[in-house]
């Protein structure tokens, strides 16, 4: 099923429509600032072996997740003084920061060294599900049989129709991967140069 919401002022009955898929374990499609993913209530564990079954993906690899502001980041990271001055000056961006994640997280969502992906998107839909939600989502990406990224709710769906509970339409956007981060040490790390200028970093 796709549900078309306006990416510029999303319909809170369309968003709390979406809250009651993700609520009962529901796996979505949605847009982001960089592609359309696939994601899941963060503290629904079997909904996240759906996702995991979905990408054809071991449970070991760890799943980034989307918080609304960077006060619900700290709930979920810890976050350092100069990790906080950084996610301040880029986010709501096209970036992932990984963080040491706290106690909140269900081990499913980290690595075995207990880091997140952490994001905050520049998409109005995705903040405003994870407002209503009241806390994260899972967000991963999906690659096309040659291996792009997908950028159409159309074609997210008629992939995953099967394995997927609801698609958002958010219109069709630029896809790009997200810029990954790791600000777990005293230095920062680019692991991946996407999407975000990492110039800040290097």
């Amino acid at each position: 099923m796709i549900l078309a919401i306006n990416p510029k002022n999303p319909q809170l009955r369309l968003v709390r429509k979406v809250i009651e898929v993700l609520e009962q374990g529901g796996a979505i499609g949605y847009p982001t600032d960089t592609v359309y993913g696939v994601g899941c209530d963060l503290f629904n564990q079997e909904a996240i072996r759906k996702i995991h079954r979905l990408k054809k993906m071991e449970g070991k690899k760890p799943l980034s997740f989307i918080c609304s502001d960077l006060k619900d980041i700290s709930r979920y990271a810890h976050v350092s003084n100069y990790a906080y001055k950084m996610m301040k000056r880029l986010l709501p961006g096209p970036y992932t920061f990984v963080l040491t994640a706290t106690k909140l997280v269900p081990k499913i969502a980290m690595t075995k060294q207990n880091t997140v992906g952490i994001r905050i998107p520049d998409n109005k839909i995705c903040l405003n599900l994870v407002r209503e939600l009241g806390h994260p989502i899972i967000s991963t990406s999906v690659y096309k049989p040659d291996e792009s990224l997908y950028n159409d709710p159309a074609e997210i769906e008629e992939r995953f129709a099967r394995q997927l509970d609801l698609v958002i339409d958010g219109g069709v956007i630029v896809a790009e991967h997200s810029s990954i981060i790791d600000l777990t040490d005293e230095f920062p790390k680019v692991i991946r140069k996407g999407k975000g200028d990492v110039s800040l970093f290097q």
